[in-house]
């Protein structure tokens, strides 16, 4: 039989008591040191189902959802093609100023009298028959139209017809399965309203680019009366003339046309034509071949409230006539230099491009009747309407 020794037991007592302590004191400082709890599993991988989970993975909510042109660019895009033309054009050889050393040098060795010129462009397939719009400027004086599918198809185009005085022409190819343009409405459109160009910049192929309608119906940056541009600040860079200028649903509200730049790039200020004259220009083109206006053979200048009151006149944007071509409808009809002209068919002149539409709008035949002034006398005329003379050009 053995016996306690008093002096282990109280060792073994401090010990025991000096360990729970030490546990006490390390517990307390993990606790108020660590961001989180210690758990076995804070460096294993996440389940499946949590990573599903996760905010980083979550699908984006609508209201932040990053905005695309992609459907539009989509609907539209197939639609454009890229144009290649060719034309021969005389050669003419400067080198030489001396007359007898050029006809030694010509006689040795006769130069070619005529180079060949490459011009490139775009254009928009507007029906399932082959026809394709585009501006004049790119075919003009070409021998030969060659056009690029957007599924990569090269076909001859020959022209079908040209209107000179809006810049349009119409040609044709020949091919199944063509994907064509749906058209807009240009006459909703507003400033501010998002559209993509579309079009064949310096020959690279198929491009879009974007931007706002920067204002409309402008018609001071080329000769003839008959433009009424959209201005987008969309690039449109040699190459895309005759490409589509569409809305976000993807519908030709515009043909591009021109750009006003220093260098011939794009400097934020391109012109398109709007769809309505578009498509007027084509039904005609396509019927005729050509475009049939009205004409009666005048020249008017708009009376301005400041040249009303030099003509001690009421009339304010009303016509001044200021010439008749002899035999022409108008001289006909009895109107004469000095008269004006305030109403054409009941509609009250507002500007000088309203009556040059209201006549352009005129078939050959029909008859206008024209309200106006002689001498503060009231005034009215029956014109005959006769075929408005073509443009010449090439």
């Amino acid at each position: 039989m053995t016996s306690k020794n008093p002096s282990s037991q109280l060792f073994f007592l401090l010990s025991a008591a000096a360990g729970f302590l030490i546990a006490l004191i390390l517990y307390y400082l993990l606790q108020n040191n660590t961001d989180e709890p210690i758990s076995a599993t804070n460096n294993l991988p996440l389940p499946q189902e949590e990573v599903s989970r996760s905010p980083a993975n979550q699908p984006r909510a609508k209201s932040t959802q990053i905005i695309s042109f992609a459907p539009a660019v989509n609907r539209a895009a197939p639609a454009v093609v890229n144009i290649f033309t060719r034309k021969r054009v005389k050669h003419e050889n400067t080198l030489y100023n001396n007359a007898t050393l050029r006809a030694l040098i010509e006689k040795r060795s006769p130069p070619s009298q005529y180079r060949e010129e490459n011009n490139l462009g775009s254009g928009v397939i507007v029906s399932s028959q082959g026809h394709i719009l585009t501006n004049n400027h790119v075919i003009s004086g070409a021998q030969d139209i060659e056009v690029l599918l957007k599924d990569g198809r090269y076909l001859q185009a020959s022209i079908v017809g040209r209107d000179l005085e809006t810049d349009l022409a119409l040609l044709k190819v020949s091919a199944a399965k063509l994907s064509t343009i749906q058209f807009g409405d240009s006459s909703n459109l507003q400033v501010g309203d998002i559209v993509l160009a579309i079009g064949n910049p310096f020959g690279l192929g198929n491009t879009v680019t974007s931007g706002i309608i920067s204002a409309l119906n402008r018609s001071q940056f080329r000769a003839n009366s008959f433009d009424n541009f959209i201005q987008t600040d969309a690039a449109i860079n040699p190459g895309n003339s005759g490409g589509a200028l569409v809305n976000t649903q993807g519908e030709m509200i515009g043909l591009n046309t021109i750009n006003i730049s220093n260098s011939g790039g794009s400097q934020g200020i391109g012109f398109a034509i709007p769809s309505s004259l578009v498509r007027e220009i084509m039904y005609q083109l396509i019927t005729y071949g050509e475009v049939r206006r009205g004409w009666i053979g005048i020249e008017a200048k708009e009376i301005s409230p400041m040249l009303a009151q030099q003509l001690n006149s009421e009339s304010s944007h009303a016509l001044l006539i200021i010439g008749v071509l002899q035999n022409g409808p108008s001289q006909k009809a009895g109107i004469n230099a000095g008269d004006i002209i305030t109403h054409i068919n009941n509609i009250k002149i507002s500007s000088a491009k309203m009556a040059l539409d209201l006549i352009t709008n005129l078939r050959p035949g029909e008859v206008a009747i024209l309200r106006g002034m002689r001498r503060n006398q009231s005034l009215q005329f029956k014109v005959i309407a006769e075929e408005r003379p073509q443009m010449s050009g090439s």
